[in-house]
């Protein structure tokens, strides 16, 4: 066994990486409960295979590599067993113009403020993963899939028994969603900071 690994045994695990590991699995899951439970599988299952771990990669990252696995494990167990409503998407429908094969003829408005600068900051990303958990769980689900995770169309749709066009109808809402959440919620802080 090399230092690397008796350096980053599992005895430290919970202290060194269980904040880190919780945070990734509930942005994901939005579920506190699933979250717990996915990041102790996540523990037992590192544990199991401590001996096959190779000290190349850090431990966090080794680990949150198993915990990705568990939250798609769950999203896909959630997704067969809750339908997604569909009822929501006609809203959109009435309300947006469409181009052939379902696509947006408009853009969401200009932001009223500089993303890219704000991302920066920590009470930004506070308000951020609150607007998330402010979502319904199909638009979260997708919109971390997707902008968080970085998932192509096809894997999400896979994993959320979607059709491409209904997952750009449920990611257009997320966005939207969430534009208007820190519209509201960061200019609220930002006017209040300064």
């Amino acid at each position: 066994m090399n230092d690397k690994k008796i350096n980053n045994g599992p005895e430290t695990w919970v202290d060194d990486h269980g904040d880190y590991l919780l945070q990734y699995a509930y942005v994901r899951l939005r579920n506190s409960a699933a979250a717990e439970d996915a990041v102790q599988e996540t523990f037992l299952a590192g544990y199991k295979a401590f001996e096959r771990y190779n000290g190349k990669t850090p431990v966090r990252y080794w680990l949150r590599g198993i915990l990705r696995h568990k939250v798609v494990d769950y999203i896909r167990k959630s997704s067969r067993e809750v339908p997604i409503d569909d009822t929501e998407n006609n809203e959109i429908l009435d309300s947006f113009n469409f181009k052939a094969l379902g696509i947006f003829d408009q853009n969401p408005p200009d932001w009223k403020f500089d993303p890219e600068h704000a991302f920066e900051r920590k009470e930004f990303m506070k308000i951020f993963y609150e607007c998330i958990s402010e979502m319904k769980d199909n638009l979260a689900q997708a919109f971390v899939l997707r902008e968080i995770d970085g998932l192509s169309t096809d894997e999400i749709c896979k994993q959320l028994n979607l059709t491409p066009n209904n997952l750009w109808v449920i990611l257009h809402r997320a966005r939207k969603q969430l534009k208007s959440c820190l519209e509201s919620k960061w200019t609220k802080e930002a006017n209040g900071v300064f």
